[in-house]
């Protein structure tokens, strides 16, 4: 017997101010302490602690960017949420090189 796969997810990121995201999304990306980890509708749960770097979601034909300076995310099938405390958008990230 197959379950059916979420064909998407939602994703929050909140930080202590405000909830800056609450989109649904067809991929993530986090930056977790190992590396980069992908994840897609249907992932099985976990929970990551997060390193400096890019969440990058997608949405449609859409891809949105954010730095964090580290945190959590709790995964689950059809949602990812994400606590940390401070967040910029690809606009005010400075240029690498």
């Amino acid at each position: 017997m197959t379950q059916d796969l979420p064909l998407s997810l939602q994703l929050k990121v909140i930080t202590p101010r405000k909830l800056l995201v609450d989109e649904e999304v067809g991929e993530v990306s986090l930056p977790s302490l190992e590396g980069y980890l992908g994840v897609l509708p249907g992932h099985r749960p976990l929970f990551l602690a997060l390193g400096k770097g890019r969440i990058t979601y997608r949405m449609a034909q859409k891809e949105e960017v954010l730095y964090v300076q580290g945190g959590y995310a709790e995964i689950l099938p059809e949602k990812v949420v994400v606590f940390t405390e401070q967040v910029e958008d690809e606009t005010e990230q400075p240029a690498e090189g």
